[in-house]
């Protein structure tokens, strides 16, 4: 019994020890995750119910921003339509565009490992340098795009100086991010097993309906990873409106990050940027929610479709 004992207290202070071991190992994270992601989402969520400037301490002002927010900003409501038109048209056309170019490159052809670097590249250049390479491109005059519309005798828009024109250009220029779907729709194309292919052709089953029944059935998963991710993404969008428009012509750009980093860094209103943030997390949480309830149930996986 005595000789038990010792091999268990031994054990406890064994695991005792790793326990520590552990947590020193990992406290590097710990501390970075409670002072730069714990600290200021708790702060954020104080703040926005304060009237904050940083210079004067905060005042508790409790749903005073939010009011002002929905029922004294117009702008609000103007960078919130921006957002959704943005992302209601650049979400599908990702997805349609990644897809389709993952089912060209997944063919067996020459160079095909190049083919892949050469799509995929532009998804990891700078945001900052893209921008300016699509100032470059877009611009009315000397851009490269309406020179090749004044060959074929069309007289191109203003794009970004053009209030019509100046949302989709951006939604134009987002369609050159597209690699980071594409590599995933890559990864989940050759994960579909070949047996269902070889099964639908001896079913006669041609190009469009094994597409249609064997590819996109098998695909659903990665289609709706992308869907989430691509409007998350999409509801964030800053840098280029940023760079390129500052949020012109006439607010057509103004999108709703944007105009959250001009309250919280241009006019110093801390409490109403805070507060515009956890609006933007709670309509994020909501489309998500939607997207896996209403989209997902559409979705195979393994023998079932989720409902």
């Amino acid at each position: 019994m005595a000789t038990e004992a010792r091999v268990e207290t031994r054990r406890g202070r064994l695991q005792h020890r790793r326990a520590i071991e552990g947590y020193l190992l990992i406290a590097p994270w710990l501390i970075g995750f409670v002072a730069f992601t714990l600290g200021p989402l708790v702060a954020s969520l104080f703040y926005s119910f304060t009237d904050y400037d940083v210079i004067q301490p905060p005042n508790w002002i409790g749903l005073g921003n939010y009011i002002q927010m929905f029922t004294g900003d117009p702008i609000f409501w103007i960078s919130l339509y921006d957002t959704a038109y943005y992302t209601l048209l650049s979400v599908p056309l990702s997805l349609v565009v990644g897809l389709a170019v993952a089912l060209m490159l997944n063919q067996r052809i020459p160079g095909l490992a190049i083919l892949r670097s050469i799509y995929y590249l532009p998804s990891v250049m700078p945001a900052v340098a893209t921008s300016i390479l699509w100032l470059w491109l877009l611009d009315p005059n000397t851009g490269i795009i309406n020179s090749v519309l004044r060959l074929v005798g069309v007289n191109g828009p203003g794009w970004l100086a053009d209030p019509s024109w100046a949302k989709p250009a951006l939604v134009l220029m987002s369609l050159w991010g597209f690699g980071t779907a594409m590599i995933i729709y890559l990864a989940g194309l050759q994960n579909i097993p070949q047996e269902l292919y070889e099964a639908a052709m001896l079913d006669g089953a041609g190009e469009w309906k094994k597409l249609w029944h064997v590819t996109l059935p098998m695909l659903s998963p990665v289609i709706l990873f992308n869907l989430i991710i691509g409007t998350i993404t999409s509801f964030q969008v800053f840098t280029a409106a940023f760079i390129m428009t500052g949020g012109g012509p006439v607010n057509s750009t103004r999108f709703y990050v944007l105009y959250l980093f001009n309250q919280a860094f241009g006019y110093f209103h801390m409490g109403i940027a805070s507060a515009m943030a956890w609006f933007l997390f709670l309509i994020v949480v909501l489309v998500a929610y939607l997207q896996f309830r209403f989209v997902g149930r559409h979705v195979y996986y393994e023998g079932t479709f989720r409902s």
